[in-house]
């Protein structure tokens, strides 16, 4: 099929709704689609070779950026990918925006709708219910179950069971075969040395920097390794750690895609230590509905995670791969983090049984499944 993908995303960024919409991108053309990826223009003209390199993609998708002004809300940029969908003559719509997926619906074209996050105000709830009261060959996806009873509490609307699909986010497998282990990854990135507790991903409020620096405080025999974050948030928490005089912590602030997953291989236990409230980069809370992609990241580099037990995490998670703490209770981690580091074992057998449970969980079957919903709509 010929697929216009529109996002509002800013291309290149470090956002995961940004790295997210690539991955899709790249599936998309994986499974042999024309794809188009159309995205508002913030950025000068961007190097196919530039997003190969900005997000660890094999390919690169055909990219158009569109005139969009933030003072109209996207709006222009929607109407201006409409038309780029009918000049692309796209065989189906995929799409982030309720807005574009209606326009495409009322255009005749079959649409894919993914939805991350609870809508906003009076419009987005009245452009969603839209979505399933205009007629035409349409799917909805949701990282989460607990995401779709949020949409349909906001939007007062029940959807359709056959039009909805429940679309965890997914993970290249291929990036992580023939991971060294622990000490060689460490090693090999020059780390120091011994036990080692990692995290990776975005600092914004509500991801658990705060928990990060009290457990390094409190574990000064243990090293952490903190990757990623923005130049400004990396140096605010390099600050606090040098008052605190707490020398056992590696921030690496921004680390190219492509490399990820040797960091996470460095680690012997990886923690994704979110709060009751978890700030996306949008403002909006997101943690009744938090599908995050480092999950699935952590799942296939094989090491032990440990968790805060939220109901969302929990779709993917289970007590046979990981450990749940409550989120925010410091003694809680410390207990827990310190029984896997004596326990290699244990260790060894959750990071297993992790990376077998992410084996259907890629971005490719990801994809495979959405477009075979989609496609039974053409057939009903």
């Amino acid at each position: 099929m010929k697929i216009a993908v529109i996002t509002n995303s800013r291309i290149p960024s470090l956002t995961a709704n940004s790295i997210q919409a690539m991955k899709v991108t790249q599936a998309l053309m994986q499974l042999e689609h024309d794809v188009c990826l159309f995205a508002p223009r913030e950025t000068e003209a961007v190097s196919s070779q530039s997003l190969l390199t900005h997000y660890g993609l094999r390919i690169a998708p055909r990219l158009e950026l569109l005139p969009s002004e933030r003072h109209l809300k996207r709006f222009d940029f929607i109407l201006h990918a409409r038309r780029a969908a009918k000049r692309f003559n796209a065989d189906l719509i995929y799409t982030w925006l309720p807005q574009s997926a209606v326009l495409g619906l009322w255009d005749g074209n079959p649409v894919v709708l993914e939805m991350h996050g609870d809508i906003s105000g009076k419009m987005g709830a009245w452009w969603l219910r839209q979505f399933w009261k205009v007629k035409g060959n349409k799917a909805m996806t949701v990282t989460t179950s607990a995401l779709r009873k949020a949409l349909e509490r906001s939007t007062k609307f029940q959807f359709k069971n056959d039009s909805v699909l429940i679309a965890p986010n997914g993970v290249e497998l291929e990036k992580y075969a023939g991971l060294p282990n622990p000490p060689e990854a460490r090693h090999q990135l020059n780390l120091p040395e011994g036990l080692t507790v990692g995290f990776t991903g975005h600092i914004y409020p509500g991801r658990g920097a705060e928990l990060l620096f009290e457990l390094a405080k409190q574990m000064p025999q243990v090293n952490f390794l903190w990757v990623g974050g923005t130049p400004e948030l990396v140096g605010a928490w390099r600050g606090k750690l040098t008052d605190a005089g707490i020398t056992n912590v590696t921030l690496t602030g921004f680390v190219q895609h492509e490399r990820i997953a040797l960091y996470q291989a460095a680690a012997d236990i990886l923690l994704m230590p979110y709060s009751r409230t978890i700030e996306a980069s949008s403002g909006q809370d997101i943690a009744e509905v938090i599908n995050p992609m480092k999950m699935f990241e952590y799942m296939a580099s094989g090491r032990a995670i440990v968790s805060a037990d939220l109901p969302s995490i929990r779709e993917v998670l289970n007590d046979g791969n990981a450990v749940f703490c409550e989120p925010g209770d410091i003694g809680k981690w410390k207990s827990a983090i310190e029984s896997l580091l004596a326990d290699e074992s244990r260790r060894r057998e959750l990071g297993a049984r992790a990376r077998r449970d992410v084996e259907n969980l890629t971005w490719l079957k990801r994809e495979e499944n959405i477009l075979r919903v989609i496609i039974a709509t053409f057939e009903s």
